[in-house]
């Protein structure tokens, strides 16, 4: 039995060639595709103006690999985790993060993670695979249709901050993004999109070479290199001079700020040296600078640290004219993990 191919992985142009080649006219090629990206059919009987015929010759050669909400569950603060099957029955998770103007989504590109990050939950999970474009496509439009649905009004902001490191899984990340930000798919600003990553040079050099138009984070949370190989042990094989290089060339190439992801943490990075080195490594490039909230997720080493070691950090940013803003953790009453960090605000 001949395994079929998933519609959503093949382009337009393919889809429009498919149809000829079965004695149709090319135009068929576009209104499926429409149903498969605008509209978010999940099964060909959802497309509704393609005859039964079509529907039934593209059921035997295709199928849609689409995602199901397993489980939704809905905070006090409005934020709204999504537990996603996959078609293979994985499960990853994505989280909807409403503010008084805007939601955010916060979505997975990975099953699991192949990083050590000491801190986070999604690092104790083995990785299973890279997400395909048109899973990562699915969580957004499903967060799209939570946001209008509860908050009464469309997505605004997507964040890759979820489960796996994107810059990991690049070209289908990228492949999600141009889809979301088609005119054919959610027609999204990339300006309202940020790819956050652990700190991988050589893919953030590709990044700015590829003349990407989203936002850029990287979870740096030390400014010293043994400090922060104690907290991501993975991060010794890339140091922050390689780090600082591929963040100076990333600026030059694209002129836009990076988003540095930092939780201070009890006893780790809570004291004057760290908040001296993270102040310098700011003024490589134009920044900003977003300390997080931690939820713990044990009793463990990583606990977050006191207001004071925060205000400390604060106050020392601000002197040398950095921004710098404190992100408090949303859906606490239902855990809303949202990969590397636990809790995030967009």
């Amino acid at each position: 039995m001949i395994e079929k191919k998933d519609i959503r992985a093949i382009s337009k142009t393919q889809l429009r060639e498919f149809f000829v080649s079965n004695g149709d006219k090319s135009f068929r090629g576009n209104q499926v595709y429409e149903w498969l990206w605008s509209k978010g059919a999940h099964s060909f009987e959802d497309m509704t103006n393609v005859s039964k015929e079509t529907r039934t010759m593209l059921e035997a050669n295709f199928v849609i690999n689409h995602i199901n909400v397993d489980t939704m569950q809905r905070s006090e603060d409005g934020t709204v985790k999504n537990a996603v099957r996959l078609h293979d029955g994985l499960v990853v998770e994505s989280v909807l993060i409403p503010t008084n103007t805007r939601t955010t989504a916060c979505v997975s590109s990975q099953v699991g993670c192949s990083l050590d990050c000491n801190f986070c939950a999604t690092a104790r999970l083995k990785r299973m695979r890279n997400l395909e474009p048109g899973e990562i496509y699915d969580q957004v439009l499903a967060i799209d249709n939570e946001s209008k649905l509860y908050h009464n009004r469309p997505l605004s902001n997507i964040v890759f901050m979820g489960m796996g490191e994107p810059l990991m899984n690049y070209n289908n990340v990228i492949k999600a993004i141009d889809m979301i930000t088609s005119n054919e798919g959610l027609g999204m600003s990339p300006k309202r999109i940020m790819v956050s990553t652990s700190g991988i040079p050589k893919m953030i050099k590709k990044m700015a070479d590829d003349d990407v138009k989203f936002k850029l984070a990287v979870s740096l949370h030390s400014a010293i290199d043994e400090v922060r190989a104690k907290i991501m042990p993975f991060s010794s094989n890339f140091p922050l001079k390689d780090l600082r290089e591929s963040l100076e060339y990333w600026y030059s190439k694209t002129k836009s700020k990076v988003s540095y992801e930092y939780v201070v943490w009890k006893g780790i990075n809570d004291n004057k040296e760290a908040v001296a080195a993270l102040v310098k490594f700011c003024k490589y490039v134009p920044c900003k600078v977003n300390l997080i909230e931690y939820n713990p997720i044990d009793d463990g080493e990583f606990q977050q640290a006191s207001p004071e070691a925060v205000n400390l950090y604060i106050s020392e940013l601000q002197k040398v004219g950095i921004v710098v803003k404190v992100r408090r953790s949303r859906g606490k009453d239902i855990d809303a993990a949202c990969g590397q960090l636990a809790n995030k605000e967009a």
